[in-house]
């Protein structure tokens, strides 16, 4: 994927993530990027961000840091529970 294109993706995730109240912004996004992009998106996002992460929103920054001291991405569950 273009990096233009990547940057731009991550970054609608965290505006609409910015505008939901009451949400943890960052943990938010992360979630989304674990449990929706592919492993050569989230290997992507994250080569970028280490190479400082020109043109990401902090709130992206923000949820690779969050990610990096929790979960690896990709190893998060969806509850099918609450998506009935």
């Amino acid at each position: 994927m273009s990096p233009d294109k990547m940057i731009r993706m991550a970054n609608q995730i965290a505006t609409f993530f910015k505008t939901q109240p009451g949400q943890d912004a960052p943990a938010m996004v992360a979630a989304h990027i674990s449990d929706f992009w592919e492993p050569r998106m989230r290997a992507q996002l994250r080569a970028h961000a280490e190479a400082g992460g020109a043109g990401l929103d902090d709130v992206v920054l923000s949820a690779l840091r969050h990610k990096a001291n929790s979960v690896p991405f990709g190893t998060r569950r969806i509850d099918k529970s609450l998506t009935r």
